[in-house]
């Protein structure tokens, strides 16, 4: 089974909570779900340093720690042999989010409402992972 990890970077703004999203570029990526930033891990990577990497190269977030981690745990995808696993992190201060790569063409905050549209499907377990971690509302504490 292939592996993947990545980070769900959150803030809030004007009381709404706002998620990290990703878009593969290419036209034959046109019509493809939005994801996390993430990526394969690399041979005797760890799960976070794959994350915290795969976020920088994906999405120009640069500042984030492994101490700054809280894990969401993993999900396998339902038509491809890979597992997905999952950190949530508040979004540094000074993030300025970009396309950083040539494999993706967009890169935005949005909504949670928005991200449950946009999102894979079978990625969506983790924002209501990310809810339950922070109280259980859309909301920032």
């Amino acid at each position: 089974m292939k592996r993947a990890a990545g980070l769900l970077i959150y803030r809030c703004v004007q009381q709404q909570l706002e998620v990290l999203l990703v878009h593969p570029s290419g036209n034959y990526n046109r019509h493809a779900p939005w994801s996390l930033p993430k990526g394969l891990l690399d041979e005797g990577e760890s799960l976070i340093d794959a994350a915290i990497r795969e976020t920088h190269e994906e999405a120009g977030v640069n500042g984030v720690t492994a101490e700054q981690l809280t894990p969401l745990g993993h999900v396998d995808y339902t038509r491809s042999n890979k597992r997905v696993y999952a950190f949530a992190v508040v979004s540094p201060t000074d993030a300025a989010p970009h396309p950083n790569c040539w494999e993706i063409e967009k890169v935005e905050f949005v909504p949670v409402e928005v991200a449950r549209q946009r999102l894979h499907r079978d990625q969506r377990p983790f924002l209501d992972r990310l809810i339950e971690l922070l109280g259980g509302s859309n909301r920032e504490a």
